[in-house]
């Protein structure tokens, strides 16, 4: 309990109460509680018990409030026996902090051995041995922290290289950040936990990428909330930042150029949500980034595309919620992810569990750690590239992940470097690159000693201002008798983890540095303590008794409220009164506030954990220290405030290399490493219709289909097409008008060469339809998509899906205005083979659908149309699908891991264990991108998040699920699945994912949950689904449901019990009133 003022007090009364004698009647408790801790003695002796057995450390506010009562108890025994119930409360405190200690270890070292075992196997798999030189090439050394001046050059080089050959580039930067109050302007930094560094960095750092030659627009996409709460400007859809009217060079640019803040809805508008809240209002978000990307992307190519869309050049999500949201955008759009942690999961949980005050449970429940470290372990499958601010956040942070291993990473890069085949098998490059800041505002003037009095100028001797000074420093100086002594100013939000009551009790007790400096704490904004949160408002409640315990009044300012504007001020004063900054933060990720404090001349004391070494070797400006040790924190500002010739030295070695952590540096370095990475966009925009060479005849399909959709009255029976397709029988041509079969005459002529007669002759032309050249999703404003995962306990197909087609067509049709605008498509885990027969067994045409979605969204065909036929007639899966999900795909590594994965009792591939056959191939269900394995014993089956876990072990990165009712393991690329396989036909065709309807069971295959959210509309019929696969889905130590399906949404539609066409109708009108937005 080291730390608390209340401890000496508390044990001056233990002594004084005289040992608190058990009552008789306690006496059975009391015993069995001795024999448990080892209390010897006739009575228990509270005394020896706190000073031998509680664990140091601990500080826990409820005991403190108990210790106020008793010191307000004057009754002795009342007393004696609240100080006994104390010390048992104590006791079992620490027993739980022991068990969370023993827990903690347990876990850590079961870890240690699974990721040892995977990187083992991974190893043994590339058998091919490597050089000694290879060997010596480690990931330290290539990481390594260049010095000042090397770095410079390198950046030199970096800076050349971008400007010479990319400033003719267009490019369009994506940027990502979700949480928190973004704005350019006024930014309300420290107004909540969410509100902080992150926020001032991706908005200059969008400022700063649009003002680099070659790139053309940055788009910084965040929440929009029009919540009562905050301002109104948080509302406004876009926000512009910077504008790219003319280049370098004075040419004009298109009107689009430049920066924007893009606010996307979602999750409810009218609320102000916490990060932890976000999580099941993601894939929502993704969809309204989407739809404005493909516009934007559009609206690009007209300017300076020559026509063809001008994708994002990169997709950068900072922190992991926008990790999340930029791996699925990446996977839809298929262009390189970028991703900046900032802070880390599974540190912050390990931090927590040692801190010993909550269980692992709690922990999750409070922060949603186990959604977030999910998220960031996605971020990992796909991005190309992970930018850290420091060396050790690498070695120590992102090390604690699965999906990045220190030592395999090595190996795979040093065989990459040979061209030696990794089995698939892939990490991603971590990249140390500093944030960096403006210096727009800094004035430096290294060479003009400023004289001592130069405060004393500017405000007077007696503190009256002869001219006029900023209104902060009035402000701050209130608070001093005397403001000239040297500023000492730490600069942070109110959290626990910034160490502030260290430093303020370092400062309240050494009289030296009381005697020679001020101290300032700004510690963001506050109108009321008590409305604040409970962490926040129990460190500034801490402070001002510090503060009065210490009898500082006079020495420490702490204003309530200061703008964003003000900060540069505030190290001016600082630096005028010749003081020094301090971060003595317990842990600082990287420490960009002792960068903007070099700039302005202030030397710095720094926390040894984090990020300020790094900093502190490139700017050597000042000291670091230990933040648990509040004598070193005042010995080192004793020393830089009292020896005035190293206050100058390191205030010019600040000066000297402050120019490494500038904004136009970072960018171009960024850039550069950008560049270096696996660069990759859709490959169909030469053949998308539209082309140039396309018009002319697909202008003939438009008028065919629009004349007869026009024409065509639908009705319930089943011989006619419901895809808008033509069917060509004598008594339909003799009914339509010349100018139709003359449109006729001319697309028999043109799409149906003697090259296409086979397909004819195959199968199409019986049903009488027309083929297409491209599917007609690109005209539809409607897409009802079939999604039930109806089977039996054999997991067949049950006739129940065929029932439900049925009486959506009958719905559909039942409504003629929308049945003109509608189309269908079936997204299923099955193949296409056995999707076709149990559409035939139904009576169903193939041609009544758009798309077919098969084998768990890693096959998408196109039926009737031509480009889903071979030359045989036979229907065959989109190739750009193919070739878009391709990417990191390895069947036969995933495959063979797989299957030593669930054949082996342990689940760790361990052969010394007996080897049992509980999953085969299915081959017959099996394709390109699908591995399907039949599960012989659902019940020996590990969780998906398990084997997902070891799969990423292994450098292995792919999509696991349980499907038709836990008879088939199905294993699909990453960037494949039956949502994201929706998202294409977005981005291929132009239908917006706003406009589709998926019908679900209320249970379903493992990726049941990620139909349900999004900014589509779901329709869940009741009861027509009665077994799933979701038992498998996680272990109960995983996150919730709850994390990632909204719990109420009006985009969640129910039908009633049964299949019935006015049921679902009812649904389908009341589906269409939503929108996205809440």
């Amino acid at each position: 309990m080291a730390g608390n003022e209340w401890i000496n007090g508390y044990l001056e009364a233990i002594l004084n109460s005289g040992g608190a004698a058990v009552a008789e009647e306690q006496r059975p408790v009391a015993a069995a509680a001795e024999a448990e801790v080892g209390v010897r003695g006739a009575h228990f002796n509270p005394t020896r018990y706190f000073v031998e057995e509680v664990v140091t450390g601990v500080d826990e506010t409820d005991i403190y409030r108990t210790w106020i009562k008793v010191v307000a108890t004057r009754n002795a025994r009342e007393r004696s026996s609240r100080l006994e119930n104390m010390c048992w409360r104590i006791w079992h405190l620490a027993r739980k902090q022991k068990q969370i200690e023993w827990e903690d270890l347990q876990r850590l070292t079961k870890r240690r051995w699974e990721r040892e075992q995977g990187r083992r196997e991974a190893t043994e798999e590339m058998s091919e041995e490597l050089s000694e030189g290879e060997k010596g090439d480690t990931v330290g050394e290539i990481l390594h922290f260049d010095t000042p001046k090397k770095k410079l050059q390198s950046n030199v080089s970096d800076l050349q290289i971008w400007s010479e050959e990319s400033k003719e580039k267009k490019l369009y930067l994506v940027l990502i950040s979700l949480h928190g109050l973004v704005r350019g302007e006024n930014m309300e930094l420290g107004c909540d936990s969410d509100t902080g560094g992150q926020v001032k960095y991706v908005v200059e750092l969008a400022k700063a990428l649009s003002m680099i030659p070659g790139v053309y627009r940055v788009d910084l996409f965040t929440r929009q909330i029009a919540a009562p709460e905050v301002d109104w400007s948080y509302g406004e859809p876009t926000e512009m930042l910077t504008t790219g009217s003319s280049d370098e060079e004075g040419n004009e640019l298109g009107e689009s150029a430049g920066a924007y803040i893009i606010r996307i809805p979602f999750g409810p508008r009218d609320k102000y949500l916490r990060k932890e809240l976000l999580w099941p209002y993601i894939q929502e978000f993704v969809d309204g980034a989407l739809a404005h990307i493909i516009n934007m992307s559009r609206v690009l190519g007209e300017q300076v595309g020559g026509g063809q869309p001008v994708w994002p050049y990169v997709i950068h999500g900072h922190y992991a919620d926008a990790g999340d949201s930029a791996a699925l955008l990446s996977g839809a759009l298929n262009v390189p992810m970028v991703l900046t942690g900032h802070s880390l999961g599974r540190n912050k949980l390990d931090q927590l569990l040692k801190q010993g005050r909550q269980s692992k449970d709690d922990i999750n429940a409070t922060y949603k750690i186990m959604r977030r470290i999910e998220a960031e372990e996605l971020s990992l499958d796909a991005a190309e590239l992970v930018i850290t601010s420091t060396k050790q956040e690498i070695e120590e942070q992102w090390g604690l992940y699965d999906g990045f291993d220190v030592k395999l990473e090595k190996v795979l890069r040093a065989r990459a470097r040979r061209g030696v085949n990794c089995h698939g098998r892939y990490m991603p490059r971590m990249a140390v690159i500093p944030p960096g800041m403006d210096f727009s505002n800094v004035v430096v003037q290294e060479e003009q000693a400023e004289a001592d009095g130069d405060l004393a100028a500017l405000i007077g001797s007696d503190g009256a201002s002869p001219k006029s000074i900023p209104p902060i420093w009035s402000e701050i100086m209130r608070f001093f008798t005397n403001p000239h002594k040297p500023m000492i100013l730490a600069l942070s939000r109110p959290d626990p983890k910034k160490n502030i009551t260290t430093l303020l009790k370092a400062f309240g007790e050494s009289r030296p540095l009381r005697d020679l400096a001020n101290l300032t704490l700004i510690m963001g904004n506050r109108d009321d303590i008590d409305v604040m949160s409970s962490g926040n408002a129990s460190v500034l409640t801490i402070v001002l008794k510090l503060i009065d315990k210490y009898d500082l009044y006079g020495l420490v300012a702490y204003p309530k409220h200061h703008n964003q504007a003000d900060v540069p001020d505030i190290y001016r004063l600082a630096a005028k009164t010749k003081g020094v900054f301090i971060n003595p933060a317990l842990v600082e990720p990287f420490g960009l506030t002792l960068i903007e404090a070099a700039a302005h001349g202030l030397p710095m004391v720094a926390t040894k954990n984090g990020g300020p070494v790094d900093i502190q070797r490139a700017l050597n400006n000042g000291l670091l220290v230990d933040p648990h040790d509040d004598r070193a924190i005042a010995d080192a500002l004793l020393k830089l405030v009292a020896d005035k010739n190293l206050w100058i030295e390191c205030r010019r070695n600040g000066w000297r290399n402050i120019h490494l952590f500038s904004w136009p540096e970072h960018c171009r370095t960024y850039l550069s490493r950008v560049a270096a990475s696996r660069m990759r966009h859709p490959q169909w925009q030469t053949d998308t219709p539209g082309a140039p060479d396309d018009d002319a005849e697909e202008s003939l399909w438009d008028s065919l289909n629009d004349v007869h959709e026009s024409s065509l009255r639908l009705s319930i029976d089943e011989k006619i097409s419901f895809n808008g397709s033509p069917e060509l029988d004598d008594g339909v041509d003799a009914e339509l008008p010349d100018q139709v079969k003359r449109i006729l005459s001319k697309i028999k002529k043109q799409a149906h060469p003697e090259s296409q007669l086979g397909t004819m002759k195959s199968g199409w032309a019986n049903s009488g339809n027309i083929l297409n050249k491209f599917p007609l999703l690109r005209r539809r404003r409607r897409l009802f998509v079939f999604a039930l995962d109806c089977y039996n306990e054999n997991g067949k197909p049950e006739r129940k899906l065929v029932q439900v087609i049925q009486e959506v067509f009958r719905a559909v049709r039942s409504d003629h205005q929308l049945s003109r605008i509608s189309g269908f498509a079936i997204s299923t885990a099955m193949p296409v083979s056995e999707t076709l027969n149990l559409l035939k067994l139904g009576k169903i045409l193939a041609t009544d659908f758009d798309a077919l979605i098969c084998s768990s969204g890693s096959e998408v065909y196109y039926p009737g149309t031509l480009q889903c036929m071979d030359s045989d007639g036979r229907m065959q899966p989109d190739q750009d699908f193919a070739t878009h999900i391709d990417y990191r795909w390895a069947y036969d590594g995933v495959k063979r891991t797989i299957a030593k994965l669930m054949n082996s009792q342990d689940g760790q591939g361990n052969h010394n264990a007996e080897a049992f056959e509980n999953v085969v191939e299915d081959v017959t269900a099996s394709n390109d991108h699908c591995i399907s394995f039949l599960i012989n014993d659902p019940k020996k089956a590990k969780p998906i998040d398990e084997l997902r876990r070891k799969v990423r072990m292994r450098g292995l990165r792919c999509h696991l699920m349980y499907c038709r009712n836990l008879t088939r393991l199905h294993v699909v690329p990453l960037l494949a699945s039956r949502s994201q396989a929706l998202r294409y036909l977005f981005v291929r065709w132009g239908l917006s994912v706003m406009n589709m309807y998926i019908f679900l069971g209320e249970r379903g295959d493992t990726d049941h949950e990620e139909l349900i959210a999004g900014s589509h509309k779901t329709v869940i019929m009741k009861g027509v689904v009665e077994r799933g696969s979701e038992e498998l889905l996680r272990t109960a130590s995983s996150y919730k449901r709850e994390d990632v399906v909204p719990g109420e949404s009006p985009l969640i539609i129910y039908t009633k019990e049964g299949i019935r066409s006015e049921d679902i109708l009812k649904a389908l009108k009341e589906a269409s009133k939503t929108t996205s937005v809440m």
